[in-house]
């Protein structure tokens, strides 16, 4: 018997972008027609594949194999096909070419209340998710107190769940996919929503499945959390597949890629503003060990932006904003000057600007920056989409030997003393 839990072969996922279909209703009932039968495209030509050109790959040509009760990490920047690939396996999706072959009973947590009825309760929840596994309701039963402990919410287990905060709907939600004793269970970054004790206790859960002889999928951008539980993992980029193997490894090559944009390309990056000035480059210098755009949490790294303006354009109030954002689009703080000819002098038709951070106050992570520019009130240049800045591991202060994402996203530099009273001198 194979020990095979998920076989993938060439699988490639294309999305349409903008319309429904692209040919005459004809045409597209030919096609649904010859898919329903197995047969070719009629419309394609010989050797053509279909959408190219006309929208977006989410994933392209993937192939990997996944043994029973093996846990493995996914990987990759916003966009890379993560979530894709699991919808796929989860078969909310299908493929537009390539085979997937799952091996046993599969239950997937992809976004806050996946497979839940808003109108049901918590409990007519439950019995709904262990019907779709094909649980019979005894089954369900035996499972039920463990499923409502671990998720916490003995009081509202009678409530419907649209009436959940998020936490507790995701809390519920992966105490269903996690008891139901699926073989293969795959999660989604949707544990970010929960607390910190509530994400250790998910992790805690995932490595008892395994080690019950059973297949987890983790996606996560946390990838300490990716590193300690996964022992191998893959990484997606674009759609493609560019490294599987051990998750030490591939952790190392993915935090390499960051490293490796010594200079970030702005050719592709949505703007606006007059464009009287434009900035050029942006790059990463001065970041610790290894630079570009990977940077140790309180370490010291400067920004530089290069600019070019026309020879008439008075730059006497010119001023450069850089936003730094979590994840969740939630500023966390800006980093501004205005450049005036008495503090630094009449700026040239083109330069440099640089930003100096002595200690980067973030723990580790992926934040987005943006950059604008103005001269006095005009706006001139403004990154519509946002740049990537990686924040690995560091040593902030002496003392500090880990950071607990429960305290936050921002270090502060402080200082602690120890004072005696004078009266017990």
């Amino acid at each position: 018997m194979s020990d095979i839990a998920i076989s993938i072969e060439r699988l490639s996922k294309f999305y349409q972008l903008g319309t429904i279909g692209n040919r005459t209703l004809y045409q597209d009932l030919n096609r649904a027609w010859a898919r329903l039968r197995g047969r070719p495209d009629p419309i394609l030509k010989i050797g053509e594949r279909g959408g190219d050109g006309e929208g977006l790959w989410a994933l392209r040509d993937v192939d990997f194999k996944i043994k029973q009760g093996e846990v493995l990490g996914i990987i990759g920047r916003n966009g890379a096909g993560k979530s894709t690939l699991l919808k796929i396996l989860s078969r909310v999706t299908g493929p537009t070419s390539g085979a997937v072959k799952v091996r046993g009973r599969l239950a997937s947590l992809l976004e806050v209340g996946t497979g839940f009825h808003p109108d049901l309760t918590g409990r007519e929840n439950i019995y709904l998710n262990g019907a779709i596994l094909g649980m019979t309701r005894g089954e369900v039963r035996r499972k039920f107190d463990a499923i409502v402990a671990f998720a916490d919410v003995e009081k509202f287990i009678d409530t419907p769940v649209k009436r959940y905060s998020s936490g507790m709907y995701v809390r519920l939600a992966f105490a269903v996919a996690a008891h139901l004793d699926p073989e293969i269970l795959v999660i989604d970054e949707v544990l970010a929503v929960g607390d910190q004790a509530f994400q250790e206790k998910c992790l805690g859960k995932m490595g008892e499945i395994s080690r019950e002889g059973r297949t987890v999928l983790f996606v996560s951008h946390n990838l300490q959390s990716v590193w300690s539980l996964c022992p191998n993992s893959i990484w997606l980029d674009r759609g493609t597949l560019r490294a599987a193997g051990s998750s030490s490894e591939i952790i190392d090559q993915y935090r390499a890629s960051f490293s490796a944009q010594a200079g970030v390309a702005l050719d592709q990056v949505s703007r606006s503003g007059s464009g009287r000035v434009r900035i050029t480059g942006m790059r990463f210098e001065n970041a610790g060990e290894d630079g570009g755009t990977s940077v140790p949490c309180g370490k010291g790294f400067d920004v530089v932006l290069d600019y070019a303006a026309g020879a008439d354009v008075d730059l006497s109030q010119l001023e450069a904003y850089l936003h730094v954002s979590n994840d969740r689009q939630v500023r966390l703080f800006t980093l501004s000057n205005v450049f005036t000819r008495d503090r630094f002098g009449a700026l040239a038709p083109s330069g440099s600007l640089r930003c100096r951070v002595d200690e980067l106050p973030l723990i580790p992570g992926e934040y987005d920056i943006t950059v604008s520019v103005r001269l006095g009130i005009e706006p001139v240049d403004k990154f519509n989409s946002p740049l990537r800045l990686m924040v690995v591991e560091g040593k902030y202060l002496e003392g500090h030997q880990a950071f607990d994402r429960t305290w936050g996203t921002l270090l502060v530099k402080h200082k602690w003393a120890a004072e005696v009273p004078s009266a017990a001198r």
